[in-house]
């Protein structure tokens, strides 16, 4: 993986043309770039694992926390269905300084965090401390707001969001195993594709540069409308161990790729020529660090 810093804009030029030729010579594709090698660091899940809603019924009368830390060793331990393995490729085109074309391309899960197998799996909101710290420990990011934009624009199967009554309960596990149902109720007359990329279900927790602003604090956006407005904008409102069953945590790989060629992800985030296509705030500086300050 090519390091942005190493290659200089020459460099780069030179290397962008080369690589363009070579992926029209071999037929290179974004959907290739988006391999199982990228989550080989997310261990294999075991056939003896609990189901979703078996590890749900052990977490029913637990909330933040509590039910972050059970969730989060399932998780850690492979516990997540088979198909959040199958990254999607979501694509963005822009331009350098002088001119010369990108296509960047990231490779995201196709669905939100979840614990249990394909065909018994529950999507699992948590805090940011506990997202932050599987994102890292597999080799993942978590996405910026243009990440999420782009994420929706381009996923196959589109989600009308659901909200649920605000009231206390709004946190509870009850509350978010019902989400699931209705999230797997919207979701079966389109597709029994697993794999398909899918958005418009859940608001993402993301990285921005208000979380060192706000340190203590949960970075929140998104909930797209058919329309494609989101209906949370950026907010850092509540505390970093929040959580309610409209959230969901979406992995983004640490590795992206220009015109074929893989780069670090946090390389392009803070590049003062590359961050504006991928995020809408300007560079964010070392995105690595930043995710590894939320739970360490």
């Amino acid at each position: 993986m090519k390091r942005l810093a190493s290659l200089g804009w020459i460099g780069f030029a030179v290397s962008f043309f080369m690589a363009s030729i070579a992926s029209a010579s071999t037929g290179d594709s974004s959907s290739q770039n988006c391999s199982k090698d990228l989550t080989r660091a997310i261990p294999a899940r075991r056939a003896q694992a609990q189901s979703g809603s078996a590890i749900v019924r052990t977490v029913m009368n637990l909330s933040g926390p509590e039910r972050d830390a059970v969730i989060e060793k399932q998780v850690l331990s492979g516990n997540m269905p088979p198909f959040l393995r199958d990254l999607a490729p979501v694509t963005f085109t822009g331009k350098l300084a002088n001119g010369s074309p990108v296509v960047l391309t990231i490779c995201v899960t196709p669905d939100y965090l979840a614990v249990g197998n394909d065909k018994d799996f529950v999507r699992m909101p948590m805090g940011l401390p506990a997202a932050a710290e599987i994102a890292g420990k597999f080799g993942f990011l978590l996405p910026t707001t243009k990440m999420v934009d782009a994420i929706y624009a381009q996923a196959k199967v589109h989600l009308a969001p659901r909200p649920m009554p605000p009231t206390r309960q709004m946190s509870s596990t009850d509350y978010l195993m019902r989400h699931n149902r209705t999230v797997e109720g919207q979701r079966a007359p389109i597709t029994r594709v697993r794999d398909e990329l899918t958005a418009g279900q859940k608001k993402d927790l993301v990285l921005s540069n208000r979380l060192r602003r706000a340190p203590g604090r949960v970075a929140i956006y998104g909930w797209h409308r058919k329309n494609g407005a989101a209906i949370q904008p950026l907010s850092t409102v509540h505390g970093a161990q929040y959580a309610d069953y409209s959230h969901g945590v979406r992995l983004i790989s640490a590795t992206a790729f220009i015109n074929g060629q893989a780069h670090a992800l946090a390389d392009i985030m803070q590049d003062r020529q590359l961050a504006g296509i991928v995020s809408s705030e300007g560079p964010i500086k070392g995105a690595t660090r930043l995710l590894a300050s939320l739970y360490r």
